[in-house]
């Protein structure tokens, strides 16, 4: 089918193997102590709704002080539940899940909203048009292989004046990692490959918000530093015997399958020793957070006023300081 073409081909259009990503989420979803990496995901999901208010009717996509209630809400990659359990029956009414694990699913967090849980993937929602009035997303889109039509079939499923607030790593995510295991294989291999999965750049996801049809965007970027003992213990934390603790293992159709052991001993120096270590012999795992804002459009939203219908020139501004003062006098 298209559908799986889409989410099992080869190449620049389709970078990532979903079916090995549904593996990996289950696998780390199975694992004994899954909320110990959980810390990350709870920060996150807390900081992406934490601000849950609708935006001024005076433009802007921001926080305004009005709380809003939403009867029905969707969480696009929702994995154990990290957004619903922040979330009050106050603030949403009914709240459905979508993750392509099901072992996530099953192993959800506790939450007060009544809530279902739906086994789909992420890239084809199987929901109709203007369906829900809040969409939100905690870092599951950057394992997207589509991310424009990601963006369009949530804009889709949204009722009119609805929101999608969303949550991914960006391009900065793990550079020390990156960087160290490169110098390693350049230094021992003569070459590399690429080891962490790639990321959106913020300068495009405005622009693609935009073009999926959303308005009075609000972009913004965070970083989470992490403190490790080394680099093995961030891989650790990361992959948990080669499949991320955190279901974020690298599922590049163009990964490298193995890491020779003198290049990791290579790169664990260079990481600790020579390039980013901490006084105290730590090292930092740095994670950049893009959170996003945008509403689908709606006839009681505010709109830019009509080009050239501007009562005052540039050219009159720059009389006003000197109003001002003779107004003082």
């Amino acid at each position: 089918s298209p559908r799986a073409g889409a989410s099992t081909g080869t190449g620049a259009l389709s970078p990532f193997d979903r079916r090995l990503k549904r593996k990996q989420k289950n696998w780390a979803a199975l694992q004994a102590e899954p909320a110990k990496c959980d810390y990350l995901r709870e920060e996150v999901g807390t900081a992406a709704v934490g601000g849950l208010r609708r935006p001024p009717r005076q433009g802007g996509g921001g926080v305004s002080e009005a709380r809003r209630t939403f009867p029905l809400a969707l969480d696009v990659g929702s994995g154990r539940g990290y957004i619903a359990q922040h979330l009050t029956k106050e603030t949403v009414e009914k709240f459905i899940q979508v993750d392509i694990a099901e072992n996530a699913l099953k192993n959800a967090l506790e939450s007060e909203i009544p809530t279902v849980s739906v086994v789909a993937d992420e890239e084809f929602l199987p929901f109709k048009e203007d369906t829900f009035d809040l969409v939100v997303s905690s870092l599951s889109l950057h394992w997207v292989n589509d991310l424009p039509k990601a963006f369009r079939e949530i804009h889709q499923v949204l009722k009119p004046d609805g929101v999608f607030i969303g949550a991914m790593f960006g391009g900065d995510t793990l550079y020390e990692l990156r960087c160290s295991l490169q110098l390693a294989e350049l230094e021992r291999e003569g070459g590399f490959s690429p080891h962490v999965s790639p990321f959106t750049a913020v300068s495009d996801l405005g622009h693609l918000l935009s073009r999926a049809g959303f308005n009075t965007l609000t972009v913004d970027t965070d970083e989470i530093q992490v403190n490790y003992p080394g680099m093995f213990e961030v891989m650790e934390d990361l992959k948990g015997e080669y499949v991320l603790c955190m279901g974020e293992s690298n599922c590049s159709w163009n990964r490298k399958p193995l890491l020779h052991r003198e290049t990791m001993l290579a790169a664990a120096a260079i990481y600790q020793a020579e390039m980013y270590g901490n006084s105290d012999g730590s090292v930092p795992a740095t994670f950049q957070i893009y959170y996003m804002i945008g509403w689908k459009f709606h006839e009681s939203q505010a709109r830019p006023a009509q080009r050239g219908s501007a009562t005052v020139s540039f050219g009159d501004l720059a009389k006003i300081d000197g109003l001002l003062s003779k107004g003082k006098k």
